[in-house]
């Protein structure tokens, strides 16, 4: 199978070789995974090299990129000594001069290691479970390290930023690395018929949420909302996308809150269909929220920006990043995801107004077109390597 086309940017320079270092790479579904890709779509391939974890289908995926992938045989990559001596192996035959963890945590213990075999420049990417290890001592000496072996640690958003900087005290220097959004793929004119039927849905409005099923994500808040949804929109549909831990528990809800029939559990979907799950939705809603005293948070949540590149109007908790990636009123909702009434209002008040919930679609599409684009975060990517 030919390899997929790369974006021209100002990342195809020529520059260091760069050792891509991560426990986080498709086909393993995640939103770190997707951010990591696509990021490197717009890098050179004959820079690159990744080293990650084990995953199954990985052999098919590896062969359709244009760059080299070396999997490690543990499915999770700690910083052993085993896996310190691999990746620098990687590091010596690539000939790199450049690393990136796609993770700044745990895997940023490496940078030391690396710097020592010949890493002229070091980044490290944190994301949402960076900034609960700064709530934690141990952690966040941990993170203190990383951030004095590593030439930039790169933050989400304001969120995660002001996290890590009350955690390392002026340790490190700190840079804005935000993942984006491709458009093309995620777009307004994605033929959805196939899916809706699929799950019986037929001319129902639908609520739609794409994420893992755990109970950061809200999804029971969700559930929990539905009854009302329901006395205000009959037949309203709530489509979940994903797979998780929490899927026995959600069950288990939807039948005590009597409204399982309303409620589909669409599993895992490849990749490939995500676009016309979220477009299957007349509204995507995920009403996230902190938990375990800040320790379990969200960073950023691409997927309501993949939703907004849909034209769907979202629904989006406050917590964590999450609220940096919706307008108020201008692209969707933010509510408390603990809040079952006022997740409740949100879902009902923009299945009851179409006129709204379009115009929120539209402007949703319009801002991830100006500001989220991918170019410009392999761009920024680019730079960062190689400056």
């Amino acid at each position: 199978m030919a390899a997929p086309e790369h974006s021209e940017t100002a990342a195809s320079e020529p520059g260091r070789r760069v050792l891509v270092v991560t426990n986080d790479f498709p086909p393993r579904v995640g939103g770190i995974q997707s951010f990591v890709h696509e990021a490197l779509r717009g890098l050179d391939p004959a820079q690159i090299l990744v080293y990650t974890s084990s995953y199954p289908g990985a052999e098919a995926f590896d062969a359709q990129l244009p760059y080299p992938v070396i999997r490690d045989r543990a499915s999770m990559l700690l910083p052993t000594r085993r896996l310190r001596r691999h990746v620098v192996a990687a590091l010596r035959d690539h000939q790199a001069r450049a690393v990136w963890f796609g993770a700044a945590a745990p895997l940023g213990l490496l940078a030391r290691s690396l710097r020592s075999a010949g890493a002229e420049r070091i980044v490290a990417t944190t994301h949402g479970h960076e900034a609960g290890w700064a709530q934690l001592p141990l952690a966040r000496s941990v993170l203190r390290r990383i951030a004095g072996d590593v030439d930039v640690l790169t933050y989400l958003g304001e969120y995660t930023r002001g996290r890590l900087a009350s955690a390392l005290h002026g340790t490190g220097r700190l840079e804005r690395l935000a993942p984006g959004v491709d458009s093309d793929r995620f777009q307004p004119g994605i033929d959805a018929r196939v899916v809706r039927d699929r799950y019986g849905l037929g001319q129902a409005l639908t609520v739609v949420c794409v994420s893992r099923l755990v109970p950061r994500k809200g999804q029971d808040a969700l559930i929990d909302a539905w009854p009302t949804v329901l006395r205000a929109v009959p037949a309203a549909r709530l489509l979940l996308v994903g797979r998780g831990p929490y899927e026995n528990s959600l069950r288990r809800r939807a039948a005590r809150r009597g409204v399982a029939g309303a409620v589909t559990f669409a599993g895992g979907v490849p990749a490939a269909e995500l676009p016309a799950h979220i477009a299957a939705g007349d509204v995507f809603a995920m009403p996230c929220r902190t938990r375990r005293a800040g320790l379990d948070v969200e960073g950023l949540g691409i997927v309501y920006l993949e939703a907004s590149a849909c034209a769907r109007a979202v629904v989006a908790g406050r917590s964590g990043g999450a609220p940096d990636t919706v307008l108020p009123d201008r692209t969707g909702v933010i509510v408390d995801g603990r809040d079952i009434a006022a997740v409740s209002a949100a879902l009902v008040g923009l299945l009851n107004d179409r006129p709204r919930r379009e115009a929120l679609g539209r402007a949703g599409r319009e801002w991830v077109e100006t500001e989220w684009p991918w170019a410009s975060v392999s761009a920024r990517l680019h730079a960062l390597l190689q400056s």
